[in-house]
């Protein structure tokens, strides 16, 4: 029987999550299961991994073949290299103390690496949200000076009228004076 480490999908549509399983090769994918070993949830940034590592390490070590995915996985993890480094140990080529000292170094460097990028997407969002919040205020004051500016013209409009409807009776008042005596004349 061929044991495979592999994921089963499971999640809403556009949605999906997946657990992290040990299963015979032949079973279906989202069938039966021999164990869950972890969860795989691909939408956030970056992606969320659990894994059991002592059970990953456990199956990987027995022979169970991991897919890509999961393999990329297991790497991203370091349970590949911890298989690797305990290859060299059972061979006799390093020490247990030196395979453990390595593999602590890397993941905590791996741990640094990730935090770092953790840290550079929320430094991202944080600097295009105050753009956008920028760009908003701008937009805002736009607004609010064209607002303005046609309550200003408004104003005047009828300042305009009042000025334009005394001139206008300023020089009727003389016009019609005008045709008064004119009309006067033409009576005699």
């Amino acid at each position: 029987m061929a044991v495979k480490i592999r994921l089963a999908r499971r999640g809403r549509k556009k949605q999906a999550l997946y657990d992290v399983v040990v299963a015979d090769a032949r079973a279906p994918r989202d069938g039966r299961y021999i164990e869950k070993i972890g969860r795989y949830n691909p939408n956030t940034d970056p992606a969320t991994i659990d894994l059991n590592e002592e059970r990953a390490f456990h199956w990987v070590m027995n022979g169970a073949q991991p897919t890509d995915t999961v393999r990329a996985m297991l790497s991203y993890r370091g349970i590949m290299l911890k298989k690797h480094l305990q290859i060299g140990v059972n061979k006799g080529a390093i020490s247990q103390e030196e395979a453990d000292k390595k593999f602590e170094a890397w993941l905590n460097e791996k741990e640094s690496k990730i935090e770092s990028k953790k840290d550079k997407i929320a430094k991202e969002a944080a600097a295009s949200a105050k753009a956008r919040k920028e760009a908003e205020t701008k937009v805002k004051e736009a607004r609010a000076e064209a607002l303005k500016k046609k309550n200003v013209v408004e104003e005047e409009a009828p300042k305009a009228e009042e000025e334009a409807t005394e001139t206008a009776e300023v020089t009727e008042e003389p016009k019609g004076e005008t045709p008064a005596e004119g009309e006067e004349n033409k009576g005699e």
